[in-house]
């Protein structure tokens, strides 16, 4: 299957092979756009989680598509920087499941039915309902009023229909949500899971900007339902927030 660079045609020769630590940086910052709707040059430091950030962005907005192969040199080209920080970054989202390495060739994304994102969804409710509960009966409303912004940001991405700033805030709320409960390892767990349950599905569409809306207004009743500790509800939300659409 030939490299593909998002939104071009096959990549150029000399973009073929992983070849590691011996690519040159790319040209330097011209303000031309980058390949996913960003600059092309990207700050010097930090380079590798920037475009680790970038390459999340793409893979939520569709930019990077299941089944395709991506090779680093020639998105390293893309992003006015050399393959290396792109080759790292790949191996981290690797090392999450987004990407499989293609020896010599580059990087596939993986391809996901709805299948697995049932069972990701299965998995977020047994961990997150019962300490949501919980939380419920012993947050104060002070606290869950303290998130509002939180749960309005969603909505503001909804709005526009950015899936990707959406995807961002989404668990920015779920983090915060769930970082009143003081378990660092269940923080860190539940944003694992709650990262892969946003990774597109092979062949389906991409969430209507309806949908984003309507998955963004459940956290706002979310937290009406927590300040009023009504279980019920809580747990209901929870559960058909998990099986929606970009929840």
């Amino acid at each position: 299957m030939p490299e593909q660079r998002p939104g071009t045609g096959p990549a150029p020769e000399r973009a073929r092979g992983e070849h590691t630590h011996s690519e040159p940086a790319g040209p330097p910052a011209t303000g031309a756009a980058g390949p996913f709707g960003g600059h092309a040059s990207v700050r010097r430091h930090s380079v590798r989680g920037q475009i680790l950030d970038a390459l999340r962005d793409a893979l939520v907005g569709g930019d990077l598509v299941p089944g395709e192969i991506y090779s680093a040199p020639a998105l390293g080209e893309r992003f006015g920087v050399s393959a290396t920080p792109v080759r790292e970054a790949m191996q981290q989202l690797a090392l999450e499941g987004a990407v499989q390495v293609v020896p010599n060739r580059g990087f596939r994304v993986t391809e996901r039915g709805a299948g697995e994102l049932a069972e990701l969804a299965e998995v977020r409710a047994l961990i997150e309902v019962p300490v949501m509960l919980r939380l419920a009966r012993t947050v104060t409303a002070e606290q869950w009023s303290a998130l509002r912004p939180l749960a309005r940001a969603t909505g503001v991405a909804a709005a526009v229909g950015d899936r990707a700033a959406y995807a961002d805030s989404d668990r920015a709320f779920h983090r915060a949500v769930l970082a009143l409960a003081g378990n660092g390892q269940l923080v860190a767990i539940a944003e694992d899971l709650h990262r892969r349950s946003q990774w597109p599905l092979t062949g389906a569409p991409a969430p209507r900007q309806a949908d984003l809306v309507a998955d963004a207004a459940e956290h706002s009743a979310l937290l009406d339902a927590l300040i009023a500790q009504d279980l019920t509800a809580v747990q209901c939300l929870v559960r058909e927030h998990f099986t929606g659409a970009a929840g």
